[in-house]
């Protein structure tokens, strides 16, 4: 059981949560605050800890107009997964040249949108895919997407739907090149809040095996590591910091690449965002299954269908912060709809105090990613995810 009273202060500074709360205590349940400044510090944290990446941040995290503007300005490139996502990252003025089609299934239709657009960079990891880029998007630069081993030390794994074999990606580049296409890099992505540095290692080595072998057997010499995402964020299984992960990972670089080592892309998507966002949800129900029961189930107004899908499997396991303090009891929470799958921990039972009540706010920490966009329209006709941002 968690059965620890979280503290705030161990996620947010007390003049952060003070602005969120600020700002929640005049809105209605449920709904997510954003705080700006926490992503902005973020940014300057992750170029500060790689200096010579480029960050392409995955707008699917949270596409909201004031994040992207934020990160426009501060310099970002934008990884882009649709072409509802590149209309919105573009209205906001952002040079095409600044983003790259990171998903490999895709209409070709939609590659032909992009490259008339201006998008000039592209993932794929099959065969199929890669045609439809040559022939819509003639000259553009690909990079293949390879598979990764040690997802499952990853809280939300990204195995098996994305990327393809070594061998496969090699064939693939050299296809590349001769439809016309470039031949750029490769990517791999080890799983996203992956707790081991050490996926990082295994990922890097193959690429190096790709780069050396495309280079003696085919003539091409590849130019870019796209790494993916995977850095963590403030959850209740709390990870080694930020700058930890980029120490070891330069370290990873250097030994297989030395001091010359390719051009690099980083997509951060949750470590970005996620610990900026608190979403506020509100008690709807408490009771017992029997009169012997050990634990009570909670009801609150949030649940899998209003941005906390992210519980699916107790995966990803929130800090939820109450006001009320004692003595605390297992307790099941769950949504509101009327879907037996809306219950978010049943397993990994939280601890909540003994007078919690109906009507009381449940605070559910580093919720800024993977929230808003992961919210339905209109299930059960609850509305979805309101979000505001300071």
């Amino acid at each position: 059981m968690n059965n620890q009273i979280i503290n705030v202060e161990d996620y947010y500074s007390k003049e952060t949560f003070e602005r969120i709360k600020a700002l929640a205590d005049t809105k209605e349940t449920p709904f997510v605050v954003i705080d700006t400044k926490t992503i902005s510090d973020a940014y300057s944290t992750l170029t500060e800890s790689f200096p010579f990446a480029k960050v392409f941040y995955a707008v699917k995290a949270n596409p909201a107009p004031a994040i992207l503007s934020l990160l426009r300005d501060r310099g970002s490139n934008f990884d882009i997964a649709s072409i509802y996502e590149l209309d919105k990252v573009l209205a906001l003025g952002v040079d095409p040249s600044r983003c790259s089609y990171g998903n490999t299934i895709k209409k070709s239709k939609d590659i032909r949108y992009f490259y008339e657009k201006g998008v000039r960079m592209f993932a794929t990891d099959s065969e199929a895919d890669l045609r439809n880029i040559a022939k819509a998007a003639p000259g553009s630069k690909v990079y293949a997407r390879i598979l990764t081993e040690g997802t499952q030390t990853a809280d939300w794994p990204l195995s098996r739907k994305f990327g393809c074999q070594t061998d496969m990606a090699m064939d693939l580049l050299v296809m590349a090149r001769d439809l016309g296409l470039e031949p750029y890099g490769v990517s791999f992505h080890v799983g996203s809040q992956q707790r081991d540095i050490g996926a990082w290692d295994a990922a890097i080595a193959k690429v190096k095996v790709i780069f050396e072998r495309l280079k003696e057997e085919d003539g091409i010499t590849l130019k870019m590591i796209n790494m993916g995402g995977g850095f963590p964020a403030n959850y209740i299984n709390k990870t080694n910091d930020l700058k930890t992960y980029a120490e070891e990972i330069i370290r990873f670089l250097e030994e297989d690449f030395g001091d010359d080592f390719p051009e690099i892309i980083l997509e951060p998507g949750r470590s970005l965002i996620s610990n900026a966002g608190v979403l506020v949800s509100e008690v709807v129900l408490i009771s017992r299954k029997s009169r012997t029961a050990l634990n009570r189930w909670v009801f609150t107004d949030v649940g899998k269908f209003s941005g906390l899908i992210e519980t699916l499997d107790e995966s990803i396991k929130y800090p939820i912060y109450v006001e009320k303090k004692g003595e605390l009891e297992e307790v099941v929470i769950a949504g509101p709809t009327c879907d037996s799958a809306d219950i978010m921990y049943e397993n990994y039972m939280y601890g909540l105090p003994l007078n919690l009540a109906i009507g009381d706010r449940m605070y559910w920490l580093s919720t800024g990613a993977y929230t808003t966009t992961y919210s339905a329209v209109e299930f059960n006709g609850f509305p979805p995810l309101k979000d505001y941002y300071v």
